[in-house]
């Protein structure tokens, strides 16, 4: 007992002896940031029905979403564009009837990867039966370009930091010794025209607005401190 007592002084002692020889290093973070006007969207719809036979209903929810995926393609919208999220078919009670009745739903991707189209296509699928719109998300064609670009501009925003830390106290940095990395796209809030049964836009009427989107990486570095 006494020599594992012995041993685990020993072993503790060489670990804070080693934390002790660490070399001194100042650890900041950095940030690059890359703006852009969105190329892309992504707009989220959905088929729903309600009926009291769950097999017709079904049946009524495919043929509308044949023709909103026939349309989509007609569109110009490539297959590996066109995503189907979920389908889901339920069965509800109904307190006051004391009856039972069945709800369809099947939600749709689809990215449009040329903004002039979404006009065009938000019309077409109005009228091919979706009744109702999840929601729309603006991505940029050239991600990993832009994001190459915040890279390279969150490490030398850590390097000033850096410099500047060890300015101050009459010290220079020397190599970095760690790097780490996480990075986050801000989308813009998009406007988009509200759900209707049916479509009242004109034609040449903008209802899409993609503003500015931020593409961000943050880095943490540690220099080694002379």
């Amino acid at each position: 007992m006494k020599t594992l007592s012995t041993l685990l002084i020993l072993l503790i002692s060489t670990i804070m002896m080693g934390q002790n020889n660490l070399p001194p290093t100042v650890d900041v973070t950095g940030e690059g940031i890359i703006k852009v006007v969105p190329d892309e969207v992504t707009v989220k719809v959905r088929v729903e029905n309600t009926g009291r036979n769950a097999k017709e209903l079904k049946s009524l929810n495919d043929r509308i979403v044949n023709d909103v995926l026939a349309t989509a393609k007609q569109k110009g919208i490539e297959a590996k564009d066109i995503r189907t999220e979920y389908v889901r078919l339920s069965k509800n009670y109904e307190y006051n009837t004391k009856t039972y009745n069945y709800a369809a739903n099947q939600s749709i991707s689809i990215k449009v990867r040329d903004l002039k189209n979404y006009e065009s296509l938000m019309d077409g699928l109005m009228e091919s039966g979706i009744n109702r719109i999840d929601g729309i998300s603006f991505s940029s064609s050239d991600k990993l370009a832009l994001e190459s670009q915040a890279r390279k501009k969150a490490v030398e925003n850590a390097k000033i930091k850096a410099q500047e830390y060890s300015g101050v106290l009459n010290q220079t940095i020397g190599k970095a010794v760690s790097i780490s990395e996480f990075s986050q796209v801000n989308s813009p809030q998009p406007m988009f025209r509200a759900m209707a049964m049916v479509s009242d836009s004109s034609e040449g009427q903008q209802t899409l607005a993609p503003g500015e989107m931020e593409i961000r990486v943050s880095v943490n570095v540690s220099f080694l401190l002379n």
